[in-house]
């Protein structure tokens, strides 16, 4: 796709990242060079090489040599392996020219035909860099796309002999308290070992999986064989360290023993709803178990560091080495096909049922925090090496947590679309059909769908028409909220006036009082005595009493 000057513009201005490179050519930037910042581009994400562009941004030009890009695809060809397919054109900028050089995401490992290759990653200060692929980045890059399962590679060291039975005890254990896969309950030791593949032959000899080793391991066996795997959970209070204990043990013990951690340090309130009784927790068990074991499947076992499980005094984090898995970002959590970098421990976790076996745990995480009131999970400091989401412990907001129970006692669980989108609102008060989309992660028509649905069940409203259309909560909800002003704020931001605000505060709210007149239109108290005074007199309002404590009502 050829580019114009404004496109590159823009890119220039957003700086280097994983996919944007950019390179000085004003002392002729060789071809080995050039090839292989093309190669790092590739086995990253793909993007573009600006070609006469300094690190900073300035626009520095092309060397003289450079001036003419119709033989580097040919280049570029002839000195990769497998051969890379590129394209470029000349695009003037400022009065100078510059090579747009795209360079398309590698199916497999791009590498320069030296036989070097390298990759692109974040620095710790955000910036990108390029560097060699390490034996580790291999079985990465294969595992992120998925031409091979890491779990599943079996461990020809040791023998199946070295598991321990203990372990597999306590997999049987889980399967029932979990309610996993009934058919794996009357299957002898070898027959489980055969249905989840923990255990397999090779060359006539039983090793364990990886995922075998994780599951039945020794600690000494998973010391040795996989020094990799450590969980920590630590408590902090402002910068003391409460608790900071660190675990090398087989996976279902490892759950189990931080789960009983964490569960120590939940408080619950309950709350009545009608005839029961209901509990909230500062810190939601279910998003808690779904994150963990997220962060225990999904981690890179190839890569150095551990999975971290952090309480402080804003809330819980749940961090673990390797980025996200490929196809996976920020912007898709909620709406990309599941898919793992485990794949066998990733199936195995469903049927004990630890993990949500549709793949949809990311919703769990996302409706445990947002039916409470509180703010979604917050995965914005992920990177490449690194995935990490953070749930905070703000304090639930009860009226809304018993609007939404009381709404799927008529209707069935609510979808988790509609929380986000009764979320926002509540933290936002209005918002269009565009605000949506990023946080929906679906299409506009989708999004309006949804939208349209929410309406149906009058729990939003719509105002106006056309692109200029907008939504609130309905009445219905600010009235269970016990925030009738902020309802009628909200009308009065289309353009009615104070008197058309009150008397509609009135049909909602059935009397008033002065401060609530002050409040909703942010007026001083002489203004709301004479607002009331002018429409006592039109015959629209009727006043009780004669003190301080006097209110009104619509005659």
């Amino acid at each position: 796709m050829n580019m114009n000057s404004q496109d590159i513009k823009e890119i220039i201005q957003n700086g280097e990242k994983l996919s944007v490179e950019f390179k000085s050519d004003l002392t002729r930037l060789s071809d080995s060079a050039l090839v292989t910042a093309i190669v790092g581009l590739s086995n990253t994400e793909g993007g573009y090489l600006l070609l006469g562009v300094e690190d900073n941004g300035a626009v520095t030009g092309l060397h003289k040599k450079h001036q003419n890009t119709h033989g580097l695809s040919g280049l570029v060809a002839s000195r990769t392996v497998p051969c890379l397919n590129i394209k470029s054109q000349i695009v003037e900028i400022d009065g100078m020219n510059i090579a747009v050089i795209t360079v398309p995401k590698a199916n497999g490992i791009i590498a320069t035909s030296d036989g070097l290759i390298q990759h692109r990653r974040l620095k710790a200060d955000g910036t990108p860099e390029s560097i060699p692929f390490h034996p580790h980045d291999f079985m990465q890059r294969q595992s992120s796309l998925q031409v091979i399962d890491p779990s599943a590679i079996a461990m020809q060291d040791i023998s199946a002999d070295e598991l321990d039975p203990l372990q597999r005890q306590r997999l049987r254990n889980a399967i029932k308290r979990y309610g996993g896969d009934n058919s794996l309950s009357n299957l002898d030791d070898d027959q489980l070992d055969g249905a989840l593949q923990l255990v397999v032959e090779k060359n006539g000899q039983r090793h364990p999986t990886l995922t075998g080793l994780l599951l039945l391991g020794t600690p000494e066996l998973l010391k040795h064989h996989l020094p990799s795997h450590e969980v920590a959970f630590q408590v902090l209070s402002g910068t003391s360290v409460k608790v900071n204990e660190f675990f090398k043990r087989p996976l279902l013990e490892t759950f189990e023993e931080v789960e009983l951690l964490f569960r120590a340090r939940v408080n619950e309130e309950e709350i009545d709803i009608g005839l029961f009784r209901t509990s909230i927790p500062d810190y939601n068990r279910q998003a808690f178990r779904e994150a963990f074991v997220n962060a225990l499947v999904h981690r890179d076992y190839h890569r150095l560091g551990m999975v971290q499980v952090r309480l402080d005094d804003t809330g819980l984090t749940i961090s673990s080495a390797g980025g996200f898995v490929e196809g996976v970002n920020i912007k898709n959590l909620l709406v990309v096909s599941p898919r793992s970098r485990n794949p066998l421990l990733a199936d195995v976790m469903k049927r004990i049922g630890l993990a949500e076996r549709t793949g949809r745990g990311i919703d769990r995480i996302f409706e445990g925090m947002l039916r409470y009131g509180r703010p979604a999970p917050d995965y914005s400091m992920s990177d490449n090496s690194t995935v990490s989401v953070f749930m905070s412990n703000a304090s639930a907001d009860i009226k809304f947590v018993r609007m939404i129970i009381e709404q799927e006692e008529k209707t069935g669980d609510m979808p988790i679309d509609s929380l986000i989108v009764l979320s926002r609102l509540r933290d936002e008060r209005r918002l269009t059909t565009s605000d949506f989309i990023t946080s929906i992660q679906k299409s506009e028509t989708q999004v309006r769908s949804i939208l349209e649905k929410l309406t149906e069940t009058g729990l939003i409203e719509a105002r106006s028409q056309g692109r200029g259309r907008s939504y609130t909560l309905s009445s219905r909800v600010y009235d269970q909220l016990g925030e009738q002003i902020a309802y009628v704020r909200q009308i009065g931001i289309g353009g009615i006036q104070q008197e058309q605000m009150l008397i509609q505060l009135l049909e909602v709210k059935g009397s008033i009082k002065r401060a609530d007149v002050m409040e909703l239109c942010n007026i001083t108290q002489d203004q709301a005595f004479k607002l009331l005074t002018k429409l006592r007199k039109k015959g629209l309002l009727e006043m009780h009493g004669n003190s301080r404590a006097s209110y009104y009502t619509l005659k």
